[in-house]
């Protein structure tokens, strides 16, 4: 079902008050207004630390998400895939950086063609036969990142001295424009504990300081220092290394970043924004319900989904297989009725909306737009 067929099954249900009770389940919903608020809260945040905001878009893939950040402050977009960062472009988003290497041939010539299309794409290296490779195969200049290793061995080169390898040939090439350094420290940001994850991460910029400081003794002083993310942003704003922040996340909280303290407050700035509606479909022992959701509902490699409403305090999830879920009250007394809605947030965002085609946006309890998830499934 795409998003046109979510439309005409919801249809009549836009506008009508309470008509969130009303989806067909499982549904991905997001709350508009605590949508807002996210957006709101970030971009204030870097406002006040003088740090451009370029959100990751891997984790909404949504053009309709993209434009409320930006016309919020944000300056584009970042997009972990080619085909991400093509459909945001076919929707209008005209600033994107994509934060993994393109390599191949058939990709080369799909990013030429982007390059061609939008005001100003970026794409990160490592490797000089990378930048050979693009250097070679584009129409008109090409912005271009280098692309630190944070210690994952994921990405990026490892060393000054490869860095200033990168440096040296991107400059030998008129079709490429470097623009300064990627850095994401994707490994520290799921630390629940704040002083640990803050202690992580300044080793980490004391890895990257020297390799900023070779780059700017060789005539590459960046102007774009770019990474951070959601876990890690009150942190890296109180540093001052980076000048861009690629926070993802917070636009719609997960279980795996509502258990991290994010902000040494004990509590989360952000609130969830994105739910799964479900309901039940079997309540034949006190206690306990089946729910029309499992497996094929949410990303798996995050823990469990929270209950947030339609079952009492304490009540946790479990998965039964590919089509349904089980709710249990941990007294073991409560008594569902058929179809009773079950409300529950993802243990991570970003996997679960990629099993979609759409957000059910609501205010209130009542549905008022459908937007698709422009980017789903584009994973080359």
């Amino acid at each position: 079902m795409d998003t046109l067929d979510e439309f005409r099954l919801h249809q009549s249900l836009l506008g009508r008050p309470g008509s969130r009770a009303e989806l067909n389940t499982p549904s991905l919903v997001i709350d508009r207004d605590a949508l807002d608020r996210n957006i709101r809260k970030m971009a204030d945040l870097a406002r006040a630390h003088g740090v451009s905001l370029r959100p990751h878009a891997k984790t909404h893939k949504s053009v309709d998400i993209a434009k409320r950040q930006i016309a919020a402050g944000a300056v584009g977009m970042c997009c972990a895939k080619l085909g991400e960062a093509e459909a945001l472009a076919a929707g209008g988003i005209d600033s994107i950086l994509i934060t993994s290497p393109i390599v191949s041939a058939p990709a080369i010539a799909r990013l030429n063609a982007l390059n061609e299309r939008i005001g100003d794409l970026a794409v990160v290296v490592d490797n000089v036969a990378n930048v050979v490779a693009l250097a070679t195969s584009m129409s008109r200049p090409l912005h271009v990142l280098i692309d630190i290793d944070s210690g994952t061995r994921r990405t990026g080169v490892s060393s000054a001295a490869a860095a200033l390898q990168l440096l040296k040939s991107i400059s030998e090439h008129s079709k490429l424009r470097y623009r300064g350094v990627q850095m994401y420290c994707g490994r520290q940001q799921h630390i629940a504990n704040y002083d640990e994850r803050a202690n992580a991460i300044r080793e980490r910029m004391q890895y990257l300081q020297p390799i900023l400081a070779e780059l700017t003794a060789h005539g590459g002083a960046p102007e774009v220092i770019t990474g951070v993310g959601t876990g890690t942003h009150f942190i890296d704003a109180s540093l001052g290394v980076y000048t861009e922040w690629q926070v993802g996340s917070y636009v719609f909280m997960d279980r795996q970043y509502i258990d991290c303290d994010l902000a040494n407050q004990g509590g989360s700035p952000y609130e969830y924004s994105l739910f799964v509606d479900t309901r039940v479909v079997s309540a034949n022992v006190p206690g306990m319900a089946t729910i029309d959701a499992g497996y094929k509902a949410f990303a798996t490699d995050g823990g469990l989904p929270v209950v947030v409403a339609g079952a009492p305090q304490g009540s946790v999830y479990h998965f039964m297989g590919d089509e349904h879920g089980m709710i249990v009250d941990p007294e073991s007394k409560k008594i569902w009725n058929l179809a009773d809605s079950v409300r529950l947030a993802a243990p991570h965002c970003d996997p679960t909306v990629n099993l979609y085609d759409a957000y059910h946006v609501v205010t209130g309890d009542t549905l008022v737009e459908i937007w698709s998830v422009t980017a789903r499934g584009r994973s080359r």
